[in-house]
């Protein structure tokens, strides 16, 4: 029998393995440009010191420093004169847009809590977060008014704030604009108008710095039991993971130029969006969403020196038509994740050899962490980072570490072996909001359970071998047959169901939900009524394939066996 590993050597050995291999000219410790604050200071900071430098440009519409710190702090008043205290949980039901940030900076000023809903959601989504968090004022966009009025009545909603694309989409839009975004103001009878209210807003005098162990936000993640977690964040977990990844992952500064189309709503999003911009100072060019000719005309037009975008992003823009057309000589940063399509040297040269730039992967990570918990910047040299198999995640960014544990047993293994990622860093999740059992079970000892299969190697190198065994990945978005499942159980024809994931070379993978049906139910339900009913309360990335079975194959203890659900095998007609 293999001696037990004592963790205190094992890290000590990785500790040196780390120093040893780490880039040269990369940082060794998080770095603070105005020390260790609230992020909503670094605001304050920058807008003291370069008032009029553009911190948002979305279409042409510019959000200055100095404008979003002032506006901010008005949201900040009004949701206090709505009644939101400190700790209080406040829904933000927004697209991509200036007001996101507005929004955001301002909950967090008054010590409020960010919870952040995808504007994909349906109303079923929606009432489970409102209902979760006990939010009473909700943040949304007149387009999604109307799932919010279909939660109303079941949940505590007292107040709502609606905002439009058309308070800031200018009449001609200095590069190419969605349809989606252009169309005229909705009415939306009983609500507060966000912008018109923040004008008419006394102006207010600025709240006292929130400490970084409060809670700022609630971050939904999906899980392999039920319906999605609310991580809990604090301010601290936001500044911490922007100075841990500031000159390492980013290498940026005041006079940066970012562009990100990721949303918002999504922890990556955050933090590429919302928080690692401001916390060097740079600007910020929003797009709604992704659009490949607005992409290339908005490097062009604002000189972005840095964006990240999927492989699949990075393939479509070299196979555009009218690529040639746009000057992106100004990048100097591109970080790439990938998600149907895989980073390789191939796509690496042809993007160097176009461009100028090198495609770089970006982090691993997870909701629990605020991702971006590794870097692989530094490990370019020869393709090194994409032929070090299995996929290579770089080293842990100053202040994380990672160990290796055997799944069932949660002792060490040594270097080179398989086993469950665990991780600890300064922004873990303080616990699953209102899930205590869940936090016990995840959070051990400070480190967390991933669930995700790795090795760290001999040079100390991380490597990622698979997501948790139930976990799919439909076009980058993480879909968790859990939460299908727990969705179906409450449809009235449903007895069953086992959702399993089935490859598809466009979306990367799709969910198939095999169902038993209740006795009644069998020769008056169809498949495509049991999609339409899914589809109308749930994103539709998550929406199933959905496959009527005469019954689910179980294990003894009353398991699905979803190793005996065949998705190769044809539908029923």
């Amino acid at each position: 029998m293999a001696a037990r590993l004592d963790e205190k050597e094992y890290l000590e050995q990785l500790h040196a393995l780390w120093n040893k291999t780490w880039p040269e000219g990369i940082a060794r410790a998080p770095q603070y440009p105005h020390g260790e604050v609230a992020l909503t200071e670094y605001l304050r900071a920058w807008a003291k010191r370069r008032p009029q430098r553009p911190a948002v440009i979305f279409y042409g519409h510019v959000t200055t420093y100095a404008d979003l710190d002032q506006q901010s702090d008005r949201f900040a008043a009004l949701l206090q004169a709505k009644g939101v205290r400190k700790g209080d949980r406040v829904a933000v039901f927004l697209p991509n847009c200036p007001q996101f940030h507005i929004v955001f900076f301002g909950i967090l000023k008054l010590g409020a809590i960010h919870v952040p809903v995808s504007p994909l959601s349906r109303a079923f989504e929606l009432a489970y977060e409102l209902n979760d968090t006990d939010a009473e004022v909700i943040v949304a966009l007149d387009q999604l008014a109307a799932t919010v009025d279909q939660v109303r009545a079941v949940t505590k909603l007292r107040e709502v704030i609606v905002t439009s694309f058309a308070d800031v989409i200018p009449a001609n839009p200095s590069i190419p604009a969605p349809d989606s975004i252009t169309g005229p103001r909705l009415a939306v009878p009983g609500a507060t108008d966000l912008l018109p209210a923040l004008a008419a807003m006394p102006a207010p005098v600025p709240l006292p710095p929130a400490s970084l162990d409060d809670i700022a936000a609630l971050n939904y993640t999906g899980g392999t039991t039920g319906m999605p977690k609310g991580c809990v964040h604090t301010q601290g977990d936001m500044v911490y993971t922007a100075a841990a990844n500031h000159g390492i992952s980013v290498a940026a500064n005041e006079d940066s130029i970012f562009l990100s189309f990721f949303p918002e709503f999504w922890i990556a999003g955050e933090n590429f969006g919302l928080i690692f911009p401001l916390f060097t100072g740079a600007t910020l060019v929003l797009l709604a969403r992704w659009d490949a000719v607005s992409t290339l005309a908005a490097i062009d037009k604002y000189k972005v020196n840095i964006t990240a975008m999927p492989v699949d992003g990075a393939v479509e823009l070299m196979d555009h038509p009218r690529f040639k057309e746009f000057d992106l000589s100004s990048l100097t940063q591109v970080r790439v994740v990938s998600f149907v399509k895989k980073l390789n040297p191939d796509y690496r040269k042809r993007w160097k050899d176009l461009t100028g730039t090198v495609l770089t992967e970006a982090a691993y990570g997870m909701t629990e962490t605020h991702t971006s918990n590794t870097f692989t910047a530094g490990f370019q040299d020869n393709d090194f980072d994409l032929i070090s198999q299995p996929i290579f995640v770089g080293l842990p960014v100053p202040g994380a570490e990672f160990k290796i544990t055997d799944f069932q047993t949660g002792e060490l293994v040594p270097l080179g072996s398989e086993g469950e990622i665990r991780v600890r860093t300064p922004s873990l999740l303080k616990s699953y909001w209102n899930k205590p059992e869940a936090t016990a079970e995840s959070l051990v000892d400070g480190w967390l359970r991933t669930g995700d299969i790795g090795c760290i190697d001999t040079e100390g190198f991380i490597h990622f071998l698979g997501r948790r065994k139930e976990m799919l990945k439909v076009k980058g978005m993480s879909v968790f047959p859990p939460e299908i499942e727990a969705l179906l159980g409450q449809h009235p024809a449903v007895l069953g169901s086992g959702v399993v994931g089935r490859d598809d070379p466009e979306k990367g993978q799709v969910p198939v939900a095999f169902i038993q049906l209740k006795p009644e139910a069998i020769g008056t339900t169809r498949p495509e009524d049991i999609r339409t009913w899914c589809a109308e309360r749930m994103a539709v990335y998550k929406v199933p394939e959905v496959r009527i079975i005469d019954a689910l194959p179980m294990t003894a203890t009353g398991k699905v066996k979803k190793q005996e659900l065949d998705v190769k095998a044809p539908a029923a007609s």
